[in-house]
């Protein structure tokens, strides 16, 4: 079934309707007509499966014909802090991030950053992430946006991450580690017997993590973990962790 992304304020009584750009998507480039059904997806995780009554120019008008509550994530959220890989890669990581489930994405600088500085992320490109985060929420159903927060620099991540008692975080490596995967969620589930409220996943871009940076990730109580032998590509890295947590932590259904 087609799924659209609207504003909650577009709903008004029994109706929805459509103006701007999400009528030009929905009527201009998929020809959705009168009489087409589909869901629309607000922010509130609710879905409205609704019937199209009237299309003019610019608006359209749909009928609402049944509502429904979007299971909202589970918990630990799972937020992948994201060193600014090329932006290819950066516009396939979003994708499939918002598909598994990813709460939020904090991109920032380090020293092997594809791009090192906020000046060379245009608006466009701050633009066309979010409308990737859209499609891929249309796509999968999700009940709400993956935020994308905007990029800092290395220094910053102190204050962002690991914040209470509830948040652990961990970083991909590389170089030599003394944990696997496996043996961190096991740490990390038996030291914090009351639950854990957020997962901080740190991933480098092409090049991955200098020493130093290494040595300061350590020093913030983060654990260096390894995915095995082979060196994997930034997409790769963050989906097989994304996935490995998920399994781990139960939040496939």
């Amino acid at each position: 079934m087609r799924r659209y992304w609207i504003n909650k304020s577009d709903l008004f009584n029994d109706q929805v309707n459509f103006t701007g750009d999400v009528f030009h998507h929905i009527f201009d480039v998929c020809r959705q007509e009168v009489g087409s059904k589909f869901e629309v997806l607000t922010e509130d995780s609710k879905a409205y499966f609704v019937e199209v009554t009237s299309v003019s120019k610019k608006t359209a008008v749909g009928q609402i014909l049944e509502e429904r509550d979007i299971p909202q994530l589970k918990t630990p959220h799972v937020h992948l802090v994201l060193s600014v890989s090329r932006f290819p890669v950066m516009d396939a990581v979003m994708e499939k991030a918002v598909e598994m489930g990813v709460k939020s994405i904090q991109p920032f600088f380090s020293e092997f950053s594809f791009v090192r500085s906020g000046e060379k992320i245009s608006e466009n490109k701050t633009e066309r992430w979010d409308k990737i985060v859209k499609s891929a929420t249309q796509q999968s159903g999700r009940g709400d946006l993956m935020k994308i927060h905007a990029p800092v620099n290395f220094d910053k991540l102190a204050g962002i991450i690991n914040q209470n008692d509830s948040s652990v975080g961990l970083f991909a490596y590389e170089g030599p580690s003394t944990l696997s995967i496996k043996e961190y969620v096991s740490k990390v589930k038996a030291s914090h017997t009351q639950g854990i409220s957020n997962i901080w996943i740190i991933v480098g871009s092409e090049g991955g993590f200098s020493h130093s940076e290494v040595q300061k990730f350590q020093d913030l109580g983060l654990h260096p973990v390894t995915l095995g032998p082979q060196v994997l590509r930034v997409e790769t890295a963050c989906m097989a962790l994304v996935s490995v947590l998920k399994y781990d932590f139960d939040l496939m259904v």
